[in-house]
């Protein structure tokens, strides 16, 4: 249901959004143009069990499309993560949906 929201938000925003499967899978991609600018993944709760595989989907999105910066858009957890030079924000999706 929380990807259902976070899709609904971008579509409100106009932005032009694809999932991306690979090895692993992430949840949005947000083209601009020609190039992949954004990388979203959508957990309700980042816990001890889903934690390698949210970020391991998010990492490998933001490594084949070259990005340093990706989103974690949780229920309600907040707070930056740091792996190999590529910056991670969790988001609390009521933050994500007051964004302009």
């Amino acid at each position: 249901m929380l990807e259902n929201i976070v899709f609904i938000e971008l579509k409100r925003r106009n932005k032009d959004s694809y999932y991306h499967k690979g090895t692993y899978e992430c949840d949005f991609v947000i083209k601009e143009g020609l190039k992949i600018s954004e990388a979203i993944q959508v957990c309700f709760d980042m816990n001890d069990d889903n934690r390698k595989r949210e970020l391991n989907g998010l990492l490998e999105a933001m490594e084949k499309y070259a990005l340093k910066h990706g989103i974690i858009i949780t229920n309600d957890q907040e707070g930056e993560i740091q792996i190999k030079k590529k910056k991670i924000t969790l988001k609390k999706i009521s933050n994500f949906l007051l964004e302009t």
